[in-house]
């Protein structure tokens, strides 16, 4: 590991261990013990067991109880996404932490993680720029973006290059740019968008995503490479509708 990453997972363990202790010393009226707003997702709600609380740090608690997996989102007006959690299988639970400022947002559930979801909308309250930042969390998110920035720089030649490779047909040349292009490592932070049809689903869906909306991405490329061994005509036109998004 790098010092520089060593240098990042060091702030990020020191962030989250901060906001934890925040979240414990601050306990509020309807929020569970641990200081997380408890959020209930089944296949037909999305439960909160508070839809009002101050802006600064907001732990949510989400269990899944339903029969699919979901994910839980905070969208801000325009569903800019503020935080988000994917892959929760049923009958487990996972913690979602954000920095939130006062203003009117909503809680997303996705049973089967597609469509707009079950929403709960939630006020924040308060003056944002007076409420309570770690220091060492927007230490961590400086860092952070400065990682992503530097490593998408780098990636986009090899995108390009592998894009080119399946453009002109080469299987050899796609299979050996395939892994280099890096899109695996772009998935911490892919990238913000406004619904499930949007550029990370595009880029990186799974062959389930691929029934109700048509399948592009690396994913069905892989395929086209090793499992097919061939590139057809309409496996060419892909990339052009992706990788400079």
């Amino acid at each position: 590991m790098s010092v520089r990453r060593s240098h990042l997972a060091a702030l990020l363990t020191v962030a989250v261990a901060g906001v934890a202790l925040t979240a414990c010393t601050e306990q509020k009226k309807d929020v569970s013990s641990d200081g997380a707003v408890q959020v209930n997702a089944t296949d037909s709600a999305c439960e909160l067991s508070k839809t009002t609380f101050p802006a600064g740090p907001v732990n949510f608690s989400v269990t899944n109880k339903g029969s699919k997996t979901t994910e839980v989102y905070v969208y801000a007006a325009g569903d800019k996404i503020v935080t988000e959690r994917e892959n929760i299988g049923p009958g487990t639970k996972a913690t979602i932490t954000a920095e939130i400022k006062a203003g009117e947002y909503e809680v997303a559930c996705k049973p089967g993680m597609v469509g707009d979801g079950i929403r709960q909308k939630i006020t924040v309250t308060g003056d944002a720029a007076q409420a309570k930042s770690d220091p060492r969390l927007t230490a961590a998110v400086t860092a952070y973006r400065t990682y992503v920035q530097e490593q998408a720089d780098a990636t986009m030649p090899l995108v390009r290059k592998f894009a080119d490779a399946v453009k002109a047909g080469d299987l050899e040349a796609a299979k050996a740019a395939y892994a280099p292009s890096g899109w695996a490592g772009s998935a911490p932070s892919r990238w913000p968008r406004a619904s499930a049809t949007s550029t990370r689903r595009r880029t990186s869906a799974r062959t389930a995503w691929s029934r109700a909306r048509r399948w592009t991405g690396w994913h069905k490329l892989e395929k086209s490479l090793w499992a097919d061994g061939r590139i057809t005509t309409r496996t060419r036109s892909w990339p052009t509708s992706w990788w400079r998004t």
